[in-house]
């Protein structure tokens, strides 16, 4: 079979593929936002511009920050999807850089006093992540013990 060519240069391509812009990860938060509704739990801030890493959800008053992290983009050790075979190294570089840049901050925030979780979206199929996010948000007695 022959190899398809792109009718672009490498050059309008990469214009053109600049100007596409993701819309997060929505399908995966809604998962976490409809079980947080379920529960009856409020109050939270998305994508706080003045917090690092603009976390997914945001509790200012308990100082609460959920990442739900996609596999692909943030390296699951789980998971170990196939790294794309066009432009690998560059795959690799920016799947490694996403993985520094969240451990760096969680360290932040950890530091200014921010309790940090991340689920992984591979755990949104299942049921488990549920009981994970319950203890998170009981800990302590940041919230009142869930149903």
């Amino acid at each position: 079979m022959p190899r398809r060519s792109d009718p672009l240069s490498p050059e309008e391509r990469s214009s053109l593929m600049s100007k596409v812009r993701g819309k997060g990860n929505r399908s995966t938060e809604n998962v976490v936002s409809d079980q947080l509704a379920d529960w009856g739990i409020t109050g939270w801030d998305s994508h706080p511009a003045g917090i690092p890493g603009k976390p997914d959800f945001y509790f200012p008053t308990e100082r609460l920050a959920i990442f739900v992290d996609g596999c692909f983009w943030h390296g699951c050790p789980h998971c170990r999807r196939r790294i794309p075979a066009n432009h690998r190294e560059f795959w690799k570089r920016k799947i490694t850089d996403n993985r520094l840049r969240d451990g760096r901050i969680s360290r932040s925030l950890r530091k200014m006093g921010i309790h940090v979780t991340r689920i992984w979206e591979h755990t949104l199929r299942g049921t488990q992540w549920r009981s994970s996010l319950k203890r998170f948000l009981t800990k302590g007695g940041l919230f009142a013990p869930l149903r």
